[in-house]
């Protein structure tokens, strides 16, 4: 029992640190770079993120099947509008494998207005990010550089969430 406790211990240590004040949040020691991340959008076109470098990037990952992830999205739909974060870009890429319609069914049932829609590729972003649940959303910096994840659903308008972000807009 003390060897698996000693090893979770360094697993948490070795990926980051969880923010005390974030529910949920986990920002990076170390910044991640991967090469060359695509994604579809709901026109079947490929999307590159090396194209948006120079903006705060929010990817998040998400199913219509998720309850969490029906849960958190309006609040996702509003921080696109948040004016203190001018210079950030929202991803939700949906990888339920759901039908455009289906997604668009649950943007229209939620009221999701601000956010566009968009699809994991082929390839899969999920297996290259190791992502183990959803709602995950992955922070990227302006130099494309991956610095926190946040594991679970959050409240995206929550004060604190809002101000610490927009210290890397």
């Amino acid at each position: 029992m003390r060897i698996l406790i000693i090893f979770i211990i360094l697993v948490f240590n070795s990926h980051g640190k969880a923010s005390e004040v974030i529910k949920n949040l986990v920002v990076h020691k170390e910044l991640k770079k991967y090469d060359s991340l695509t994604f579809l959008d709901d026109k079947n076109n490929q999307i590159n993120l090396d194209e948006f470098q120079g903006n705060l990037i929010l990817m998040n990952f998400w199913a219509t099947w998720c309850a969490p992830c029906k849960e958190e999205m309006p609040s996702l739909d509003l921080l696109i509008k948040n004016k203190d974060l001018d210079n950030l870009v929202i991803f939700p890429i949906n990888i339920g494998k759901d039908s455009t319609k289906k997604a668009l069914e649950f943007y229209q049932d939620l009221e999701i207005k601000n956010l566009k829609l968009y699809f994991d590729s082929p390839t899969t972003l999920a297996k290259s990010f190791g992502l183990r649940g959803i709602p995950t959303s992955i922070l990227f910096n302006k130099k494309g550089e991956e610095f926190a994840r946040i594991i679970g659903s959050i409240d995206f308008q929550d004060k604190k969430f809002t101000e610490w972000l927009s210290k890397y807009n």
